[in-house]
């Protein structure tokens, strides 16, 4: 093979991968829209009457993810399912963006941490990376930090709405991720310093109950717990 045969060999490789990321961005494009107009839907639940209306919000933002299982079902046909992570950089931040999304669903509806494997299911991927295109566990640990970033800012304006139980809730709650996170090893560079936020986010809850607490509404806020969450 002559010089100039061998390079338009590789360029017919370079052409074939250049079309199967521009294939692939044209879905991530699609997925990133979907999750917008989620988060738009969600970051409701931050104004006073947004409160009173979460299962609605709840329901509606199920329905979305509904079209985000066909967009990823869409996306795993634009490249060989053996080369997840030649391509994982290109989806990576919208999926992080999905799983925070899910996991603020079902936060807002149970005030529990969804686990991997229900991320993966909400999603219609998988969660074991040897079946294919799955959920890779730093990608659900990032968008659970993230997570944890919202619900800080609920607490602030749970309270703001006149709701003082919600707040220790979400207290309790990232305390006990928090702990969950001390028990990792984190390696990833980028998770590590999304992880070293959340000591930040445990600050500014804690502010935010020490206030309810000088300012008596946390007796208030107890008193009422066996009320409607």
């Amino acid at each position: 093979m002559s010089v100039s045969e061998m390079f338009i060999a590789l360029q017919s490789v370079l052409t074939a991968d250049q079309d199967i990321r521009e294939e692939i961005r044209r879905e991530v494009q699609a997925l990133e829209q979907t999750a917008r107009e989620m988060l738009t839907l969600l970051q409701g639940v931050h104004q006073g009457p947004g409160l009173q209306d979460v299962p609605k919000k709840c329901q509606k933002a199920r329905e979305h993810f509904g079209t985000v299982r066909t967009q990823l079902e869409s996306l795993k046909t634009k490249f060989p399912a053996d080369q997840y992570y030649r391509f994982h950089e290109h989806w990576r931040f919208v999926l992080q963006r999905l799983v925070f999304l899910a996991a603020f669903v079902v936060y807002l509806e149970s005030e529990t941490l969804v686990t991997r494997e229900a991320v993966a299911e909400i999603l219609g991927i998988e969660a074991d990376r040897e079946r294919g295109f799955h959920l890779d566990i730093e990608d659900y640990l990032s968008g659970v930090l993230t997570l944890a970033s919202e619900l800080a800012r609920l607490a602030v304006n749970s309270v703001t709405a006149g709701d003082y139980s919600r707040p220790l809730r979400i207290s309790t709650f990232i305390n006990e991720l928090d702990s969950g996170f001390r028990l990792l090893n984190l390696k990833n560079d980028s998770l590590r310093k999304r992880y070293d936020g959340l000591k930040y986010d445990v600050k500014k809850i804690e502010e935010v109950v020490y206030d309810l607490s000088i300012r008596g509404l946390n007796k208030e806020a107890t008193g009422g717990a066996g009320g409607e969450k």
